[in-house]
């Protein structure tokens, strides 16, 4: 069995650095089990407590308050597999994101090294200029207008499209990309984050800082990930994956 040695809502409080109202909350939010109470009706926890406690806040820094809580609930319902589960997502949404970071600067990559041909003429230009401009149908044009991919003005009057620079800029990537046999999911983000940051220098720069800090995160997460490990075999210890202490109430003696 767990060393049942009783802590005070402040012993949890200082061990973690946080206030005993911080505690408390934890508690009502399914983070902590559910604590006994002494005979005046006061919070009595403990090791299992303290456990519980340093895994959320670990797990914090990697996964996010909110997938934290959602996670050390799920477990204090009696649901491991489900917290496991959650821990499988967030890591797998991490992988996501770090696959379209790739996209983008395999993408910026391939950009440089395949200069822009020069326009035709100075102003914007008409759909099957852009055409011609690239080697593709108008068509292919307009199935990446329709994607959300480009946005070229339309004349007013006439309504036909007028291909700016940038406008042109982005029918290449998308023409480059595509030839490499990216989807239009992967280029989407490549396209908004150029936009955004004005240049490609600039969106490399962007894609860098973001891969330093998923890496971090990644760090932070597997951290996490043990803290949890850890706290799962304190309840095994314990005898209890439910959540309640051993010895101590369920969450209807509340």
């Amino acid at each position: 069995m767990t060393n049942q040695r009783r802590l005070r809502p402040v012993d949890l409080a200082r061990s973690a650095g946080v206030s005993t109202q911080q505690i408390r909350n934890y508690e009502d939010a399914g983070v902590l089990p559910p604590a006994a109470r002494t005979a005046s009706g006061y919070r009595a926890f403990t090791e299992v407590h303290r456990g519980a406690l340093l895994a959320y806040r670990t797990l914090m820094r990697g996964y996010g308050p909110v997938a934290a809580t959602r996670i050390m609930r799920t477990l204090h319902e009696g649901d491991a597999a489900g917290a496991l589960a959650l821990v499988d997502a967030a890591h797998a949404a991490l992988h996501e994101e770090r696959v379209s970071l790739r996209a983008a600067s395999e993408a910026l990559e391939l950009l440089a090294a395949e200069p822009p041909a020069p326009l035709p003429r100075s102003g914007g230009l008409r759909i099957g200029e852009v055409a011609t401009l690239l080697g593709v149908r108008t068509s292919a044009l307009r199935v990446w207008e329709a994607a959300g991919l480009l946005v070229p003005r339309r004349e007013r009057g006439t309504g036909y499209r007028v291909y700016e620079p940038a406008d042109v800029r982005d029918a290449r990537l998308v023409h480059t990309l595509r030839r490499s046999h990216y989807v239009f999911d992967q280029i989407r983000p490549v396209l908004e984050g150029l936009r955004r940051e004005g240049s490609s220098d600039a969106l490399r720069a962007a894609v860098a800082a973001r891969g330093e800090a998923l890496t971090a995160r990644t760090r932070a997460m597997i951290e996490g990930a043990g803290a949890l490990h850890t706290y799962l075999d304190r309840l095994t210890e314990a005898g209890t994956t439910t959540g309640s202490t051993a010895g101590g109430p369920g969450p209807s003696a509340r």
